[in-house]
Order: structure tokens, then sequence, then C-alpha cells
């Protein structure tokens, strides 16, 4: 018997009244949110969920997605967690891939839709039989669909968890990849808890240390590095749903917060933000540990921020199907500003060449690893798996190197993707999207440096025959057909793209191009 729930379920029982959550004026104690997810476990039962289901959840930080992950886990079902930001047909496309059995949505908002996209793609996904909102914000809404609230608050709060080992599928987390669609990476169990594990020894987290919670749950940087590794050591989590300076440094005073983690951009927001009434000493007396992801920091931002706030910034590599910590800088063995450290307990990490062969200190090359980590492979997708586990090692695709000391550093992708505020974008499938608009005929998408975002997403436009358009009217096309943090907020059109002989677009050029 091995189930990631169990971090819950023990700290429920040696932390029961101390606070496990706050969100607004709402706390839930240890005892009160495990209680929670065995409704929510009993619920899943009591509906026809069996060990193995997939379950899909698209839910901003609020104490109904810990609820809710720890329930569909105590379930023995597999939790499939979806950006919010996603819309109809992208939420539609995770429902179909995953199998997802049932589907929780977030109610969205004015700003946040996600509901009606939701409703929408549920309606038209076959395979899933049940779905559920989360906090409905409207009577039309209570009336016309269940919520979370009908299937788990009359449910016994006692559940005796489905046995489960420890290398079956836990998560189903979708990653851009690098070719095609988004792909299902499946994590076990053990991959999960392991990583939690390494995080809090890495952090020397303990129950006394309270945590701002501002790194979307559904990513699994927000979920393993902060939500299981801090229910884990029995850390009091503050939740805060969007990123606002303001907010940011308010909570951190109000809370005396301890732990914070962000990517890159959140950073660079805080330094450039100055509070009316919040002295920067205020945050220096409780903030101990900061940590970055999802990006690269830049040398200048993690300098400025720890000359303002006297505080560590410890930055590591990851990724999704990794766990994700692959590499991190570790304060009892040294650190080296602008690496990404060194290798984790219980993983090995190389560099190699184009053939495998490991590569001598200083020399770049494709940084590879093996370990507790590595996922079990991406879901029904053997020769995608293939591709990038070799041997049992996960080829990541980012060139690196190590320095004499065995540090490493990240120095390029051999890939296309784009990383923009710590949130991955494959440019096929924003170009797939942007080929459907009436007046393109031909569209190449590549990452340009972005002081606040780290990378932005760049068009290059050739227009149909006799067709004009602005890029005010592209970008606004864009905007409405594909999630917030993926649309181009960039347009050049051109009369042809750089084309090779072989017929291949020649995204170097552009960037050449860009760079000018």
């Amino acid at each position: 018997m091995f189930n990631l729930s169990l971090i819950l379920e023990d700290s429920a029982r040696r932390f029961a009244n101390q606070p496990a959550l706050s969100f607004n004026k709402t706390t839930l104690t240890y005892a009160e949110l495990n209680n929670f997810a065995n409704r929510v476990a009993n619920g899943l039962k009591a509906i026809g969920i069996l060990p193995g289901d997939k379950i899909a959840l698209s839910c901003p930080n609020l104490p109904e997605f810990p609820a809710v992950y720890f329930g569909v886990l105590k379930a023995g079902a597999v939790i499939v967690p979806l950006n919010i930001l996603l819309k109809a047909d992208e939420i539609l496309y995770h429902l179909n891939d995953s199998k997802a059995k049932a589907y929780f949505c977030f109610s969205g908002s004015e700003d946040l839709p996600i509901g009606d996209y939701g409703l929408e793609a549920f309606y038209n996904a076959p395979l899933c039989e049940h779905f559920y909102i989360i906090n409905p914000q409207t009577k039309e809404e209570i009336y016309t669909v269940k919520s979370l609230n009908d299937l788990a608050d009359r449910q016994p709060s006692t559940f005796q968890t489905e046995e489960t080992s420890a290398d079956d599928v836990a998560l189903l987390i979708y990653t851009s990849g690098t070719t095609g669609q988004a792909k299902g990476a499946q994590l076990s169990h053990s991959n999960l808890f392991c990583n939690a594990v390494l995080a809090t020894d890495l952090f020397t987290t303990s129950h006394r240390d309270k945590q701002l919670v501002v790194l979307p749950l559904f990513h699994i940087f927000g979920m393993t590095v902060l939500m299981n590794a801090g229910i884990y050591r029995g850390v009091h989590n503050i939740l805060l749903p969007r990123f606002d300076p303001k907010a940011v440094l308010e909570l951190i005073d109000a809370f005396h917060i301890s732990i914070f983690a962000g990517v890159p951009t959140m950073y660079w927001a805080l330094i450039n933000y100055h509070h009316e009434s919040i002295e920067d000493a205020c945050i220096k007396k409780n903030l101990r540990l900061c940590i970055s992801g999802g990006a690269s920091l830049p040398l200048k931002v993690l300098q400025d921020f720890e000359k303002r706030f006297n505080v560590w910034v410890l930055e590591g590599y990851g990724m999704s199907e990794g766990s994700p910590i692959v590499t991190f800088n570790d304060l009892r063995i040294g650190c080296k500003p602008g690496s990404i450290g060194t290798a984790v307990w219980g993983v090995e990490v190389k560099i190699v060449d184009a053939t495998g062969k490991e590569l001598p200190d200083g020399e770049r090359g494709e940084l590879i690893y093996r370990g507790h980590n590595v996922m079990k492979g991406y879901f029904e997708k053997p020769r995608e798996t293939a591709d990038v586990i070799k041997n049992g090692w996960m080829y990541s695709g980012d060139v690196a190197v190590k320095d004499k000391d065995g540090f490493y550093y990240i120095v390029d992708r051999t890939r296309d993707m784009i990383i923009r505020g710590g949130m991955n974008i494959f440019p096929r499938e924003i170009e797939e999207i942007m080929m459907k608009h009436p007046s393109i005929s031909l569209v190449a998408v590549i990452g340009i440096p972005d002081e606040r975002m780290g990378e932005d997403v760049k068009a290059f436009i050739v227009l149909k025959a006799h067709v004009k358009a602005n890029a005010e009217e592209i970008i606004l096309w864009c905007k409405a057909h594909m999630a917030v943090y993926k649309y181009p907020r960039k347009v050049e059109f051109v009369e042809s793209l750089p084309i090779s002989a072989t017929g291949k677009i020649l995204k170097k050029e552009l960037r050449m191009k860009s760079a000018i």
C-alpha cells in the first residue's frame, strides 16, 4: 500500500488542529482538509469511480483544489489538472485524450470564464460522464449543473483509502513537449512523494513555516514544491489565486510568510513595486527563503531581489516529466548564482552529445537524467515516450553545461518551446490555430526576449493574396481563440518566410531578424 494521499492523512493526525490552508477569511485545519478530501472520495465512489479512472480538474488556488486532488487519490483514481486559462476546444482535447470520466471545473468570473468553456467541452466529450462545478456563482448554475457540494456535502468524513502501489499512476499532467499536441506525462505516487520529500529537505521546511502559494497548483512546480511538500510537513499554506505584487507583499506582511516560491517574472515585478504602507524591513523580518523555477532567473533580477529583501533566492531546474525537480542549489553544499545547482538526492545528471556520449566539464550538450523522478511515460504515446526515455535516461531537450564543481547551467534549448512567465508554449500549436484565420496564408511563431516575461510570443505572417489585415485585428482574434498566456503579443507581416531546401521554415533566421 503506497498512496500519495497518506501525506495529508499523516499531517491530519499529527497537526490536526493546526491551519493547513487560508484563503481570504477562510481557514481549514489539517483535520478539516482531510475530512473534506474524504467526503470527495466517498462521493466519487458513490458515482462509480474506480481505481485508475481519470478525473480532470480546472481550479485556481482555492481550498477546493487540494480537497479534490487528495480525494481523487484516496479513491485510487488519477488526477488530471488542467490550466485554468484554456479555452473550450483546448479543454475538450485534454478530456478526450486523457479519457477523463469526471470533470471538476471552477465556475469562473468575469475575468476568468473557465466555467462556460468547461461546460461546453464536457458536453462534447463522449467519455466524460460527470461534471461538477466548483463554487457556482449564479442561480442558473446552481439549478442546471451539479456542484462539488452536491457530490461531497452529505458524504461521510471518513474514508478507507483505496490500495495503490508506489508505481501506480497518480497524476496525468499535460506538457506541451516538442512536437505535436500536448502529451500527458504519467507520474506515479512514488515519483511525487520522493520529489515532495526532497523539496522539504532542500528548504529545511517545518510545521512552523508559513508559505505563500501563488504559483498555480495545476502546474507541477506549485503542486509538488509547495502544496505536496507543505502538506507533508504540516505547513500553513496561504493561497493566492492570482499574482499581484501588492497582494503578495501585503500577505507576506500579514501572515509573516517565511517561504515564497515564484517564477522569474514575479521576482521582477516585486523588485519594481514599492508598497506605500509596508516597509521592506517587515518583509525581511519573516521571509527566510525564496525559490525560483519555471524559467531561467536573470542574474540581475536575483541580485536586485536579494539586495532589496535580504533573503536567499534559490534556483533549480525541473520539468513535468521529472516530477519536477532535477537539480537545485542546496545551501548546505553551497550555491552559485546563475546556476541551476547540482543533482538532487537520488537523481543522476549527465551532459551528452548527439550520440549520447557523456561530455567533459565545460562542454555544452543535452542535459539528461535518471532516478526516482522520471515519469512512467506519456499516456498512450509509446513512440513519443521512446523518443525521450532511453535506457532509463530522460532526455530533457535542454542544452546545458557543467562546471568543475558539479554545478549545472542552462545555456540554450534544442527545441522551439517558448517559456513565457514560467508557462510552456508550443509554437506549432499556435501556428495551427492561427492558420484558421481567414486572412492568413502562412505563419511562423517564435519566442523573443522580453524583460518582464523572460520570453514573449511573436508571429511572422504571410497574408493571403489581395487581403489586408492589421496587427491589432490579428492579436485580438488570437486572444479570442487561445489561452491568454499563449497568444502572440507581437505580429510582423512579411511577404515570405525563409525556407530551407527541404521546405522547412528557418526559424533561426527569424530570430536573427527580430534581434536586429
